[in-house]
């Protein structure tokens, strides 16, 4: 939860006007009590089949335990990826939280 608290609270990435979810394979009432306890006001979306992760190809670095790893998928107005990262799996650093500086950077060039 700290990536999606310290997203939420970053003016750098407030100003990109991207609007952040949260998906997890973790149950709604998980991902709610987990939410409230950090104070997240992000939407937490539960994947527990994980349809949207597959649909969105992040799978392809799923863990060893078979879920999502740290990926980020930007998503344009139009329904089509933008852009997409994974972080977590081991081929791409093993990294859980991802400096907000290197995200802002990163997304902004593909926002047009």
């Amino acid at each position: 939860m700290d990536q999606i608290v310290d997203l939420e609270n970053s003016p750098a990435f407030a100003a990109l006007d991207v609007k952040l979810v949260n998906l997890a394979t973790d149950s709604l009432p998980v991902l709610t009590a987990a939410g409230s306890q950090w104070g997240v006001t992000t939407p937490l979306l539960s994947d527990s089949d994980q349809s949207v992760s597959e649909a969105y190809g992040v799978m392809r670095w799923a863990t060893p335990g078979g879920e999502p790893s740290h990926t980020f998928v930007l998503v344009g107005e139009d329904g089509t990826v933008k852009w997409i990262q994974d972080y977590g799996h081991s081929d791409n650093g093993g990294r859980m939280y991802v400096p907000i500086t290197e995200l802002v950077n990163t997304i902004s060039p593909n926002l047009q």
